[in-house]
């Protein structure tokens, strides 16, 4: 035969679980908006710019191989592993998927344990009369639970969830976001770095050849060939084609700099490493664009913004629901006995539980005015995802037209320093002979410097247009990186992380 206490504690979860299916009943319904994501109106085709195609899907991985730089790959893989942006963004995502399982849990009831251990004296061991009596302490042991749950009527803490999650997912495209501009930012500091070398490179030629026209004048000078003009004029011209050098070279170090705290470096970690030089990378073309409506897709900020308006839908919902009445449950079980064993068998049992109604009547328009914000900022996160929309097309039409003009400025720019460099020989070798005026050669030499050097800015330009038009395009890191892993401090390489699959927000 069951105990009586074994009865009470069956009636006690018998009417618990009556409670608990009637609540699961009642709390089918959420109120608030369902978000659907909006169905924007996108162009055909891209405007203009031959500098790509329409009609064949964009190759945004790894683009930056197609630099054919294999130094520039490395430091692809070093920056994604340690820089500080990206690591802010890999903790925002553990942040963002921490909030969403602490909504999760606001579903479940809630359930507390504790438990107790008293020994005192109530203070009869004295007799009215003074005699001593019996010492009268006591002890006394006690265990029990405590719940509760919100039941979640009209789905506040669902909508908190939905929230949350969005949430998650708009972290994450941060993160895709942050790798995107990380990449793009390595490639064009390291194109900006090797131009600033050719430009270098070019003015020690430059001036070089200069001092031999000088040399060459002066001796012209000593025999009566030359005026004192021509090799002041000579001579300056080498001076100043020497004094670009110290500028070019600080510009140089800058984008060393650059790169080094973009790996998570400090600045001149990298200045041995790329102080051999290097042509500037030219990348292979055209490039592929796609049609306009993948940027919804491939762009990660266009779907960061995306997710922002349903987290800021659901959280409509969710203001909503604070203005409906809302029902807990709380419930207690308690048991108390004098010796531990007691509390499984000779104790006494108390226990308690029932439902809670809140209605809200007279808030002075707090819940009606926070529900007026959320819409409102609905409709601001509606029209941040229009504007994000609008820009990523700006950027990919900005960036084809910029490539495209400047692949045809870089063709007439390397004729024109081919006719220089041939007018150039041409000058010094008439001017040698006596056939023609060191004007001439101070001419030729000042443009075919002029010409070399906008052309190398040229090529630098067209690489650095190829990296914008992917990074428009939405190319960035494709390989999975550990976003669970807190941050590695190590003193000598600075922050780094795991490369390992990044958990899936559920």
């Amino acid at each position: 035969m069951p105990s009586m206490r074994h009865r009470v504690l069956a009636r006690v979860w018998a009417r618990l679980a009556t409670v608990v299916l009637v609540a699961l009943a009642l709390s089918g319904c959420a109120v608030g908006p369902d978000y659907e994501t909006p169905q924007l109106s996108m162009p055909d085709h891209w405007g203009g710019g031959r500098g790509a195609t329409a009609e064949a899907a964009p190759l945004l991985q790894r683009w930056w191989r197609r630099l054919g730089d294999s130094v520039l790959d490395g430091l692809m893989e070093e920056a994604v592993a340690g820089n500080l942006d990206v690591a802010t963004a890999k903790a925002k995502v553990r942040a963002a998927r921490a909030t969403y399982r602490q909504q999760v849990g606001a579903l479940f009831p809630q359930v507390t344990g504790n438990a107790s251990y008293t020994r005192g004296d109530n203070g009869g061991n004295v007799g009215s009369d003074g005699d001593v009596t019996v010492a009268s302490t006591y002890t006394q042991y006690q265990a029990g639970l405590d719940a509760s749950w919100e039941l979640d009527l009209f789905g506040a803490n669902r909508r908190g969830v939905e929230a949350a999650a969005y949430g998650s997912d708009a972290a994450v495209d941060d993160l895709d976001a942050a790798l995107v501009t990380l990449v793009g930012d390595v490639a064009t500091n390291y194109v900006d770095a090797r131009g600033y070398q050719a430009r270098i490179a070019l003015a020690r030629r430059t001036a070089s050849a200069q001092r031999e026209t000088a040399a060459l004048t002066k001796r012209k000078l000593d025999a009566g060939g030359a005026s004192a003009l021509d090799a002041a004029n000579a001579a300056g011209q080498a001076a100043s084609t020497e004094a670009d050098i110290p500028e070019l070279e600080a510009a140089f170090a800058q984008s060393v700099h650059r790169l080094s705290v973009l790996t998570g470096r400090e600045p001149a970690a990298l200045a041995g490493r790329l102080e051999r030089a290097r042509p500037v990378p030219a990348p292979r073309l055209p490039v592929p664009k796609g049609i306009p409506a993948q940027v919804l897709t491939a762009r990660p900020d266009v779907r960061a913004a995306e997710r922002r308006l349903g987290q800021s839908t659901a959280l409509v919902g969710q203001a909503e629901a604070n203005r409906y009445p809302s029902i807990s449950l709380a419930g207690t079980l308690n048991t108390t006995g004098t010796q531990v064993g007691d509390l499984a068998r000779g104790s006494s049992i108390s226990w308690s539980f029932g439902p809670t109604l809140t209605v809200p009547i007279f808030t002075g328009g707090q819940l009606k005015a926070a529900a007026e914000l959320a819409e409102a900022e609905r409709d601001q996160s509606f029209l941040a995802y229009r504007a994000a929309v609008l820009t990523a097309l700006e950027d990919v039409e900005n960036a084809a037209v910029s490539l495209g003009k400047q692949r045809q400025k870089a063709g007439r720019l390397a004729a024109s320093a081919a006719s220089y460099r041939e007018a150039a020989r041409l000058s010094h070798a008439l001017y040698a002979a006596g056939s023609s005026s060191f004007l001439d050669v101070l001419t030729a030499e000042r443009s075919l410097y002029t010409a070399e050097t906008a052309l190398i800015e040229s090529r630098v330009a067209v690489a650095t247009y190829y990296v914008a038009l992917n990074k428009a395009l939405g190319g960035g890191w494709d390989g999975a990186v550990d976003t669970a892993t807190p941050v590695v401090v190590d003193q000598n390489t600075g922050p780094h992380f795991a490369r390992l699959p990044a958990p899936a927000i559920q």
